[in-house]
C-alpha cells in the first residue's frame, strides 16, 4: 500500500513526497479513509509512527475541496510545543496547497497572534 491509496489531491501529495514518505504506517492505514468519510476516530500509537499525519492529511483534504472562508479547521494540543509540531506538520505537508495554519498560545506576543489570524487562516492549532 502507498499513499496513491488515499486518493489525496496533486498538491497534498507533492508534500507528502517532499517529506520522503513512501508507505502509510499502520495508524494511517486504519485512520485516514475514516476520517476522510467525516467520522470521529480514537487513534493510539506509539511517538513517532504518523499520528499526526494521520489526521493532518485527511483535514487538509477536506479543505482543499471545501470554499475558502474564515478558520475552517481547529486543533487544540495540550502544550504549547506540540501546538507548535502539529501546525508545523500542516504547513509541510500542505506545503503546495494553497491553506494557510497558524499556531496560537499564551506566554507569546498576541499582537503577532492576531495579525496572522487576520492576515487569514484556514487551520489554528492552539494549547
Amino acid at each position: 500500500m502507498n499513499f496513491d491509496t488515499f486518493n489525496l489531491h496533486p498538491s497534498i501529495m507533492a508534500g507528502v513526497q517532499a517529506l520522503g514518505y513512501d508507505t502509510p504506517t499502520p495508524i494511517q492505514i486504519k485512520a485516514i479513509p475514516p476520517i476522510k468519510q467525516g467520522r470521529d476516530v480514537i487513534g493510539l500509537a506509539q511517538t513517532g509512527t504518523g499520528k499526526t499525519a494521520a489526521f493532518a492529511l485527511p483535514i487538509l483534504q477536506s479543505l482543499i475541496e471545501g470554499q475558502r472562508g474564515p478558520i475552517r479547521a481547529a486543533i487544540i494540543s495540550p502544550t504549547r510545543e506540540l501546538a507548535e509540531q502539529t501546525c508545523e506538520a500542516f504547513m509541510e505537508l500542505g506545503q503546495y496547497t494553497n491553506l494557510e495554519s497558524t499556531a496560537i498560545y499564551g506566554g507569546v506576543s498576541m499582537d503577532q497572534q492576531l495579525r496572522r489570524l487576520r492576515g487569514g487562516v484556514d487551520i489554528v492549532v492552539g494549547c
